[in-house]
């Protein structure tokens, strides 16, 4: 049996992620860029192992940093209207699949 394949639920407000949040979102974004090319740079360099996987870190966890960001985001405006609105199982079920996917 395919797996079933996870519906986004329909925004119930006009503003899916606020333009502030949107601001976060991008600020650490350009963080992780710049560490992605850092990275680049650290291999073209010849820079030793170690210095690099920790700039690997660094990078996952600035990415990390977006997900949390946009989780919040989804609890505080998608989730919580929806719940409201008498869709709790869907939130969860979407809940439940974001997590999975976040904790892999």
């Amino acid at each position: 049996m395919a797996p079933k394949r996870a519906v986004a639920l329909r925004i119930l407000e006009a503003a899916f992620v606020p333009d502030e949040r949107k601001a976060e979102v991008r600020k650490r974004l350009a963080r992780a860029k710049g560490q992605v090319e850092g990275i680049e740079r650290m291999l073209a360099k010849d820079r030793p192992c170690m210095e690099i996987l920790t700039q690997i870190s660094a990078t996952q966890e600035a990415l990390r940093g977006v997900g949390r960001v946009m989780v919040r985001n989804y609890l505080e405006r998608c989730a919580g209207a929806a719940i409201k609105a008498g869709r709790e199982q869907e939130v969860y079920d979407e809940l439940m699949g974001v997590i999975f996917k976040l904790t892999r």
